[in-house]
């Protein structure tokens, strides 16, 4: 039987790697996405083509309760979620309009709280099952001009060590990925060259990350005992 996977955000970045990855080792998936619809849907036949799995494309607002229920009418089993979805916002938090506090939280928070309450009672069926979130390094130790997003990542961490004690003796694992500087599109879209070289000097692996290194730790921890749970795992270089 093939097992299944939800992965958020995965029509670009580390959601798409992830993707790939659990792809190749045979997972069907039902993967998410917001803005970028259309290359969303022409991945997952993608994807189906080269691997021979099932993947399902689901154009929705994730930060939306109604419309991850929607998607849940057409999950009977789950082994692995993956949150990944989340935007960023860099400035000063002042210049920050409330409208956009409230997005920003919506898709990098409220989403969690979306997907693992319908995937859980899925996973407690089985007695089994892995959640994984994606976080990020400001996530442990904040960024200025980032107040918002590094709120927002802290209470993933937090999410996630109370959600793992809570789902322990069900045998489901919730572990989290913190991030450091990850080569992606939204990375490149709010860095110029000079801040990542900059960046690059910091890091004491000289480079910033690939998603690739990312979905590789991601299928690592989905395989790994159930006994490792709460755990916030950081992949970044060295860099903190």
């Amino acid at each position: 039987m093939s097992k299944n996977a939800l992965i958020t955000g995965a029509s670009k970045g580390i959601g798409k790697a992830i993707a790939e990855e659990f792809a190749r080792n045979g997972y069907s998936l039902y993967l998410t996405g917001y803005s970028h619809g259309a290359e969303l849907t022409a991945y997952c036949k993608e994807l189906e083509a080269k691997y021979g799995i099932k993947a399902v494309p689901y154009i929705c607002d994730i930060g939306n309760y109604n419309d991850v229920c929607d998607i849940f009418k057409n999950i009977q089993e789950l082994d692995v979620l993956v949150n990944n979805a989340g935007i960023a916002w860099l400035g000063l938090l002042t210049d920050m309009t409330d409208e956009e506090w409230h997005r920003l939280m919506s898709t990098n928070l409220d989403s969690l709280f979306n997907t693992c309450k319908n995937a859980v009672p899925i996973m407690l069926k089985k007695h089994s099952g892995r959640i994984i979130n994606i976080t990020s390094v400001w996530g442990n130790v904040g960024a200025s001009c980032e107040v918002a997003y590094s709120a927002s990542k802290g209470a993933v961490n937090s999410f996630t060590r109370a959600l793992a004690k809570e789902l322990a003796p069900s045998n489901i694992a919730v572990n989290a990925i913190a991030c450091g500087v990850i080569d992606t599109d939204m990375n490149r879209s709010h860095l110029s060259e000079e801040d990542i070289e900059a960046l690059k000097e910091e890091i004491p692996a000289n480079r910033l990350g690939s998603p690739e290194e990312v979905a590789r730790l991601a299928y690592h921890i989905s395989e790994s005992p159930a006994y490792m749970t709460g755990q916030i795992i950081t992949i970044d270089g060295g860099w903190y």
